[in-house]
């Protein structure tokens, strides 16, 4: 069989590629015995608040599905700035069984207006440095239309009924407890 050597001074040992797959008993492979429009997989609704750092791999991994051409994510990160103040962190907390609970609502209302397969919110709680992710979005569909217009229905939902408070960490060593505008609890000034 014939082989391709790779080895680079990144690699710490070289490796051995086969050119082409090995023959099984003079044949061919097979054709798989089921169709891949017949592989059944159930969807999953994936809730995850942690003190941790997110990882955007790790989310996107959980949604993907050999049925699903899309996976979108929206990825919110902490910025440096706000109103001209220079912020060094974000602090999140949230009221647990209320948050899930709305986030399973969401979830309900994306799967009766769009096709999707998989959908993980990801949101960070207690302190979120600046460039960090506070919250990772991850749907995943058999088109892109239906995945990207669910991203951006959870990231507007989310914000609008899930009771997650963030708090900024400026400079100047001050803070403010921010309302989110987007809340249906928040009144007008």
């Amino acid at each position: 069989m014939s082989s391709l050597e790779i080895s680079s001074s990144c690699f710490s040992q070289e490796m051995k590629l086969p050119l082409s797959p090995p023959l099984v008993g003079g044949s061919v492979f097979e054709p798989l015995e089921k169709d891949m429009n017949e592989v059944e997989e159930k969807s999953k609704d994936i809730i995850k608040f942690t003190a941790k750092k997110l990882s955007v791999d790790e989310v996107s991994q959980l949604v993907i599905s050999p049925l699903c051409g899309a996976i979108s994510l929206f990825v919110g990160t902490t910025r440096n700035n706000f109103e001209g103040k220079k912020v060094v962190s974000l602090e999140y907390e949230a009221y647990l069984p209320m948050a899930e609970n709305e986030v399973r609502k969401i979830y309900s209302d994306i799967r009766q207006k769009w096709p999707v397969k998989h959908i993980a919110v990801f949101h960070r709680l207690g302190l979120v440095p600046v460039s960090e992710a506070s919250i990772i979005i991850a749907v995943s569909s058999a088109h892109r239309a239906a995945s990207l217009e669910a991203v951006s229905y959870a990231i507007d939902n989310l914000k609008a009924k899930v009771p997650i408070w963030k708090k900024e960490m400026y400079e100047e060593s001050s803070s403010c407890w921010k309302r989110n505008k987007e809340c249906f609890w928040a009144t007008s000034d």
